[in-house]
C-alpha cells in the first residue's frame, strides 16, 4: 500500500495498473455488506471503458465512453442538478 501525501487516510479499496495500451483501474467495493462486484475502469487514448460483473447472470456488462463524455462527466460532478452544455474557449 502506498501513503498519500497528505494528512488524509484514504479508506477506498482501489488498484491502479499502466497497461501496455490503457491504465486500469480496479474499485474495490469494501464496505459493509452486502458487497458489490469489483468495477473495472480502463482508460484508452480513445475512450475509456467500465466494466462490472454481475454474477445474477453470469455477464460482465461494459460500457464505453467517448473521451468527450468522460470531460463532461468529470464537469457534471461538480455542478448542481440541471442541464448543461460545454464549449471550449479561446485560450488566448
Amino acid at each position: 500500500m502506498h501513503r498519500l501525501p497528505c494528512r488524509f487516510t484514504l479508506t477506498a479499496m482501489f488498484t491502479i495498473e499502466h497497461d501496455f495500451d490503457a491504465t486500469v483501474v480496479t474499485l474495490v467495493d469494501d464496505g459493509a455488506a452486502p458487497l458489490a462486484e469489483d468495477v473495472i475502469v480502463a482508460a484508452f487514448a480513445s475512450c475509456v471503458t467500465v466494466a462490472q460483473y454481475d454474477a445474477r447472470t453470469d455477464t460482465t456488462h461494459k460500457v464505453s465512453l467517448s473521451m468527450t463524455q468522460v470531460r463532461d462527466l468529470a464537469a457534471a460532478l461538480d455542478l448542481p442538478e440541471g442541464s448543461y452544455r460545454l464549449s471550449r474557449t479561446d485560450p488566448n
